[in-house]
């Protein structure tokens, strides 16, 4: 539910804030005072194309803002946590910045996303009606999820998407096996050369590693030679007097002879005792090395000439000599299951038939239950419109099985909205024959008729009251709010009949000072709202007779 929307420095709006309960809103006011500018808000803030030209003259951008409870809302909950973008509460802040010299940017509870993602979440918070805003009423994909919203044949969609996406799965199998057996022969053979030279000589990635050890230790062997012979000589040269070993020596015993006259030479020479010790050590070891160093020409050849062998390899298969193994495996599963295509296909194409004919059945039983919502829905609105001022309307929800027999997730069919405003008129598609005030009026008879199926928690009806008065004004104003008083509804209106129904009441004036022009927002109660509700039974002053009848209106309806 809508709780706070906040629109700041947008058109003639400088700055305004407005608070929403539950029930039936109404926003009234002069022509040309902004009413629909709150719609035009929640409709960017719902992702709508956005304007320059919206942000208030003499300011660099305009900043709109809604805060929604999620309490009641699960589906907008799931959304958030999927997309990464909850705050682990039970409210959603949506705000959008249009910059006068720049594009429009948008945040979901303070973090930025794309103009597709505020969309994107704004289907599961709120709904508007409005001269220009029918889209999801128009689209036919939505005239088909409302009929099987309002008939609740979500298991049975289900079903019928489940065992579609399964025949899916099956046929692009199937194609990416016939087109690889195109030329199956020469693919087989290319497969059985390819995978014999990887049994060959891939080798798994530790055996690669230590193959290259082993080459490299080899290709620098007569390097390392010399240095170890270098470095035993220093350390420990026999007889040599000039070695580490021997100065080393040489050094404590002249520390151990004056350590009589200086005993606290005794810790150094304690240090060089334990250096002699474990260079003696190293001495010995590296002596130990060169006597079992052997130079094998021959074993080097043979390791070049094996890693010599993997890289081309590597460069026929473009990979890395660790990854080769890996690649004989992929090839040995890609051969087998070209050896064995024919067969596979064959089952393929029989789990093909087989689930075509469960997705068949269930998607005849979608069909009759589609039909029967169709027809009951059908009556219904078209009952709401005739008293809703389109006195002898028909609506009609027409399916039409689609052509092709190839299992679709949406069932056998597609629907059509179709409309008759006028007595004797002929049915046809609604996209091409309502005008706006007309179908707003649908669009309110479709959600009334609805009741208790309407998946979003807020509806914004913009001028749904065009072209009507009167008594039909009155049960417009009735059902909007029966409507409210199972989701929360917002209604932009200019007739008192309407405006006396709702729950909750909002004037919109323009006011101008210092030459400037701005709107502002009241909410309405007691003597206030009395007399805005005279305002709107017109007359040039209010008289004790308009602000009586004005009380009169407001008490029939309840408030």
């Amino acid at each position: 539910m809508l709780r706070t929307l906040t629109v700041r420095d947008f058109a003639i709006v400088e700055a305004v804030e407005i608070s929403l309960d539950s029930g039936l809103t109404v926003v009234s006011g002069e022509t040309g005072a902004g009413k629909s500018l709150l719609v035009d808000a929640l409709l960017l803030l719902s992702g709508a194309r956005a304007d320059s030209a919206a942000v208030r003259a003499g300011c660099e951008r305009a900043e709109l803002s809604a805060r929604f409870d999620l309490a009641d809302i699960p589906a907008a909950r799931a959304w958030l946590r999927e997309h990464e973008l909850d705050d682990d509460g039970e409210e959603c802040l949506l705000r959008r910045v249009i910059r006068r010299d720049g594009p429009s940017r948008a945040w979901i509870n303070g973090r930025p996303v794309p103009n597709q993602t505020l969309a994107e979440m704004a289907v599961h918070l709120v709904e508007i009606h409005g001269q220009h805003e029918h889209q999801a009423l128009l689209d036919r994909r939505s005239q088909l999820a409302l009929v099987d919203r309002h008939g609740e044949h979500r298991a049975l969609l289900q079903q019928v998407a489940r065992y579609a996406g399964h025949w899916q799965q099956l046929e692009h199998e199937r194609r990416t096996l016939q087109s690889d057996t195109g030329d199956d022969g020469r693919r087989i053979e290319l497969l059985r050369h390819d995978l014999a030279e990887l049994q060959r000589h891939a080798l798994a990635p530790e055996a690669c590693a230590e193959l290259e050890r082993g080459h490299h230790r080899l290709a620098h062997m007569g390097a390392t030679l010399e240095a170890c012979m270098q470095a035993a000589s220093l350390l420990d040269g026999g007889d040599e007097p000039g070695t580490i070993l021997a100065l080393l020596a040489k050094a404590r015993q002249a520390l151990e002879r004056a350590q009589a006259g200086d005993p606290d030479l005794a810790a150094t020479t304690a240090v060089l005792a334990n250096a002699e010790i474990e260079l003696g050590e190293a001495a010995s070891t590296l002596a130990g090395h060169l006597d079992g160093f052997e130079n094998d020409p021959e074993q080097f050849e043979r390791l070049d000439r094996q890693l010599a062998r993997l890289h081309d390899l590597g460069r026929k298969h473009r990979l890395p000599i660790a990854e080769l193994a890996a690649a004989r495996d992929r090839l040995a599963a890609e051969l087998d299951a070209a050896e064995n295509a024919g067969e596979r296909l064959q089952q393929i194409l029989a789990q093909q038939q087989q689930v075509a004919g469960q997705w068949l059945e269930v998607a005849r039983q979608l069909s009759q239950a589609r039909q029967t919502t169709a027809q009951r829905l059908s009556r219904e609105v078209s009952m709401l419109i005739c008293e809703l001022g389109m006195a002898g309307g028909q609506f009609q929800i027409a399916l039409e099985e689609v052509a092709g027999q190839q299992p679709d997730a949406q069932g056998l069919e597609r629907t059509e909205f179709m409309v008759s405003a006028n007595p004797g008129q002929p049915l046809r598609p609604l996209r091409r024959v309502a005008s706006g005030g007309e179908l707003s009026r649908i669009a309110l008879a479709i959600e009334v008729a609805a009741l208790g199926e309407v998946p979003v928690p807020t509806m914004v009806f913009d001028e749904v009251d065009v072209g009507i008065g009167g008594a039909v004004a009155e049960i417009l104003g009735q059902k909007l709010r029966r409507l409210g008083e199972r989701v929360q509804v917002l209604c932009v209106t200019h007739l008192p009949q309407v405006a006396a129904q709702g729950h909750h009441h909002f004037a919109v004036a323009k006011q101008v000072v210092d030459g400037d022009t701005a709107t502002l927002v009241t909410h309405l109660e007691g003597a206030a709202r009395r007399g805005e509700i005279g305002r709107m039974l017109g007359g040039v002053q209010l008289t004790d007779t308009t602000l009586a009848h004005a009380q009169q209106m407001l008490a029939q309806a309840g408030n």
